[in-house]
């Protein structure tokens, strides 16, 4: 009789877990194309369903633009690639989603982690994670500020979440650390994972951009993490210069390499598509959709919503 009451609860239990739908990084799409929803089951992991998409950015008018926006605030290349990335999400709502426990979510805000050089040890460069959310009314020059405030903790010697959050996990036995990983995948499943946990960490993130540029290095297609809720991976090498037909003549034109990773069972290609070429469009016209460059503010416009939009301000030049 005791071993039918345990059944029975943990039967109830299990129905009540399946029942919770709500997360705090998510908002439960309930009404999803069928097609869409049984890919979450016969496609369960993000490697599963990866995509591939190669792309390139002239940089012509960026690397002026850098050198013009300078004058004004601190900005890099890094810099940019975040800003065209937000514009790309925010394009794109839709590829702003993550699958968790056969479910699919649309992502409260978009969050963006980029890796860093944070500091040489010896010939060897140390490298960190960056996560920030890029709020919609943000202008180019206020994440500007906002990165570098960022990038100024993690180059300092104070311990950061993840350099904590890593110290730990370095220091527990591996039976012990593999229970651990396997109850927090179990957590975030259930969507049990705390909030506070799920904001600090880096893998919790609408997308994680690498700028190998920096460092001298091309761009390779990198995986998608199982860990998390992150279902894009750009991949950023270092400008290069390649043959271009442009109007019928062959030119050569330096761009910068794009490698774009993501899971496809949260939207289909047609609408990464437009996310992606939001992105290129950023990046070569960085001094109408990025701005802040008016002395007096007249042009700090939120990320990707010029004055007029876009189209006119093409028009007009």
């Amino acid at each position: 009789m005791t071993a039918l009451w345990i059944i029975v609860a943990v039967i109830v239990v299990l129905t009540l877990l399946n029942l919770k739908t709500s997360r705090s990084d998510g908002e439960y799409l309930g009404k999803i194309h069928p097609y869409r929803k049984l890919m979450l089951y016969i496609m369960p992991t993000r490697n599963e369903s990866v995509v591939y998409y190669d792309d390139f950015a002239r940089v012509d008018k960026l690397m002026a633009y850098v050198t013009e926006a300078r004058k004004r605030f601190h900005v890099d290349v890094t810099h940019c690639i975040v800003a065209a990335v937000a514009r790309g999400m925010q394009e794109a709502p839709t590829m702003n989603r993550f699958a968790v426990g056969h479910r699919l979510y649309q992502r409260k805000g978009v969050w963006i982690t980029f890796s860093m050089k944070r500091k040489k040890l010896g010939k060897r460069a140390k490298l960190s994670a960056v996560k920030r959310e890029i709020p919609k009314e943000q202008s180019f020059v206020e994440l500007c500020e906002a990165l570098n405030a960022n990038i100024k903790v993690e180059r300092s010697d104070a311990k950061t979440y993840q350099d904590k959050e890593l110290g730990l996990l370095s220091k527990i036995p591996r039976p012990v650390l593999r229970f651990g990983v396997w109850l927090l995948n179990k957590l975030d499943y259930y969507n049990l994972l705390p909030a506070s946990f799920i904001r600090n960490d880096a893998m919790f993130t609408s997308i994680f951009a690498a700028n190998l540029g920096s460092l001298g290095m091309n761009a390779g297609f990198h995986h998608l993490y199982e860990w998390g809720t992150c279902p894009l991976f750009l991949m950023i090498g270092k400008a290069e210069d390649r043959a271009m037909v442009v109007d019928g003549e062959v030119v050569v034109q330096r761009v910068l390499p794009l490698r774009f990773t993501f899971d496809e069972r949260v939207d289909d290609g047609l609408n990464a598509g437009i996310g992606i070429k939001k992105v290129v469009e950023a990046l070569e016209n960085p001094f109408e959709l990025l701005g802040c460059l008016a002395e007096d503010g007249s042009n700090d416009h939120p990320i990707g919503q010029p004055p007029g939009g876009f189209e006119s301000q093409v028009k007009a030049a």
